[in-house]
């Protein structure tokens, strides 16, 4: 299954693949489809060339390794959910940014792996600390 479409200005260069949200019980909470940011350049520039996310898309931020993370909404023009995943999938931190001026601090958060999504996403469907996200083993850093 192909993802949607994002709405970037800028799409070359990323690879495409679904995640899974599930409850702390299992229960899929949602799927969503991403761009994969899996780079230095990739990661500084995320979502900043994007128009507007579709409904169920986002991008999925892999790091090398886990620790502290932080998230600025450089040159957004929307809201998102930050949703911050540790090494093995379990989110830590769920977080709705605003864009600048009226939000401009870093969103700081524990994980390996963020996924950015339409704000309201994760309250729509409940997603909260201690649920899980799929992430496909070809995209998992080494």
């Amino acid at each position: 299954m192909s993802a949607p479409p994002l709405v970037l200005l800028d799409t070359g260069g990323y690879e495409e693949t679904t995640v899974t949200v599930r409850s702390t019980n299992g229960t899929e909470l949602g799927t969503v489809d991403v761009r994969i940011a899996d780079t230095q350049t990739k990661r500084v520039i995320g979502l900043s060339r994007t128009d507007r996310l579709a409904a169920n898309s986002g991008m999925l931020f892999v790091h090398e390794t886990g620790g502290s993370k932080s998230y600025v909404m450089r040159n957004m023009s929307f809201a998102i959910d930050i949703i911050f995943i540790d090494g093995d999938g379990t989110i830590t931190e769920v977080t709705t940014a605003q864009p600048p001026p009226d939000d401009e601090p870093p969103y700081t958060g524990i994980g390996q792996y963020v996924l950015e999504v339409p704000a309201g996403w994760a309250a729509e469907r409940g997603v909260e600390p201690g649920d899980r996200v799929e992430i496909p083993d070809s995209v998992r850093a080494p």
